[in-house]
C-alpha cells in the first residue's frame, strides 16, 4: 500500500492531480488487485461506511464497478435510479443529495449528463460542513476521472505488473482516436497521460476535434492534434479508440458511420503503422465495426478492453479507500 498521505476529500477532475497522487492511486490499486486475486475477495476496510451511487445518467460498467468496489471494501451501498426517483416529482438534485446525506452517506459517486453537477454537490457538502466525499463518475463533456485512472493503471500494469507508476509512460506514444469533442474520457486521459510524460496524439475528423484541445494537458508530456489518422498511429505504443456519442451530437457532424470507419476505424491493417507490440484500449460501450473492427476487439494479442474492465474495480476500490480511510479502519 502506498505511503503517501492522501488529502483529497473529493475526486472531481484529474486536471490538478499531482504525480504523487497518481502514483498513490496506482500503487493502492495494485494492492487491491492482489486482494481481488484471492479466494476471499472482501476486506473490512470500509465496514460501517455508506457509499451512495447517484447515477442520474445511464451506465453499466461504471455503476456496476463502483458498486462492486464498495462491496469488496465491506461498505454498505445505496443505488439511485433517476427514472424511479423523486426527481420525477420535482425534487432538485441538491435536495436528492441532501436526502442521502441525511441517511448517513459517507461518500457519493455522481454521474450526470450535465457538466459540473458533481462539483456543485461537492460544494454543497462543503458548505454544510460535512465530511462527505464526492467522486465524479462522469459529468457531461467535462471529465471522467476514474476512467482516466483505470486506463492509466491498465497501461502501467502491462509495463510493470509489480510496480505500476506514472513515469513508466515517459516517452511513450499514445494515440486517442474518435469522438474527442464529446468525450469526458478523452479529457481525463489527456490530463493523466501528459502528466506522465507521454506523447499524446489526438486524431478525429475536424468536426470532432476542435483546435481548443491544443490547450489541454499538463506536465512533461506533449500533445498533438491530427485530422487524419495515419500520423497519430505512426509508431504508436498504445491506441485508445473512443465511442461515437450519437446521443450527444446535436447536429450532423459525420457523413455516415460507414465513412467514419473507413477513415478512422481501428483495424489490423491500420495497426501495421504502430509499434509491433501495440495494444488497443476502448472505454466502452463499443460500437463494433465502427470505432474498431469486431475481430480486433476480441483478439487478446492486441485488445486490453477486458483488462480495462477488471482494472476498474481495483482502481475504484483504491479511490474509495483513499477517500474513506480517515473515517474507518483501513487494514487489508
Amino acid at each position: 500500500m502506498a505511503n503517501t498521505t492522501w488529502t483529497r476529500n473529493h475526486v472531481l477532475s484529474l486536471s490538478d492531480f499531482t504525480p504523487d497522487e497518481y502514483n498513490t492511486v496506482l500503487q493502492t490499486a495494485a494492492s487491491f488487485s492482489e486482494v481481488l486475486s484471492r479466494r476471499t475477495k472482501k476486506v473490512p476496510t470500509l465496514q460501517g461506511q455508506v457509499v451512495a451511487n447517484l447515477f442520474f445518467e445511464s451506465s453499466t460498467r461504471t455503476r456496476s464497478s463502483f458498486e462492486l468496489a464498495a462491496k469488496r471494501l465491506s461498505a454498505d451501498t445505496l443505488n439511485f435510479a433517476a427514472a424511479t426517483s423523486s426527481l420525477t416529482k420535482g425534487e432538485t438534485i441538491l435536495d436528492t443529495a441532501k436526502t442521502y446525506l441525511a441517511m448517513g452517506t459517507d461518500m457519493m459517486v455522481i454521474r450526470h449528463k450535465e457538466s459540473g453537477v458533481p462539483s456543485a454537490i461537492a460544494q454543497e457538502m462543503d458548505r454544510l460542513g460535512v465530511k462527505v466525499g464526492v467522486l465524479n463518475a462522469g459529468d457531461g463533456q467535462h471529465e471522467h476521472p476514474s476512467q482516466g485512472l483505470l486506463d492509466l493503471f491498465t497501461i502501467c500494469t502491462l509495463l510493470n505488473p509489480q510496480e505500476p507508476r506514472l513515469e513508466l509512460l515517459a516517452g511513450k506514444k499514445i494515440a486517442i482516436v474518435g469522438d474527442i469533442l464529446h468525450s469526458r474520457v478523452a479529457r481525463s486521459n489527456i490530463w493523466s497521460l501528459t502528466a506522465s510524460g507521454a506523447e499524446v496524439h489526438l486524431a478525429a475528423p475536424p468536426t470532432l476535434l476542435p483546435k481548443l484541445f491544443a490547450d489541454y494537458g499538463i506536465g512533461t508530456g506533449k500533445l498533438f492534434l491530427h485530422w487524419q489518422i495515419e500520423p497519430a498511429l505512426q509508431n504508436a505504443d498504445f491506441v485508445m479508440t473512443l465511442r461515437l456519442q450519437k446521443e450527444r451530437m446535436t447536429s450532423h457532424l459525420l457523413p455516415s458511420l460507414r465513412e467514419y470507419h473507413q477513415l478512422f476505424g481501428i483495424t489490423r491493417d491500420r495497426l501495421q503503422l504502430c509499434q509491433p507490440n501495440v495494444k488497443v484500449l476502448h472505454p466502452g460501450p463499443v460500437n463494433r465495426g465502427v470505432e474498431i473492427s469486431s475481430d480486433l476487439m476480441d483478439d487478446p494479442d492486441f485488445s486490453l478492453i477486458s483488462q480495462q474492465v477488471t482494472s476498474g474495480v481495483a482502481v475504484r476500490m483504491a479511490l474509495l479507500y483513499l477517500m474513506g480511510s480517515g473515517k474507518a479502519g483501513n487494514s487489508l
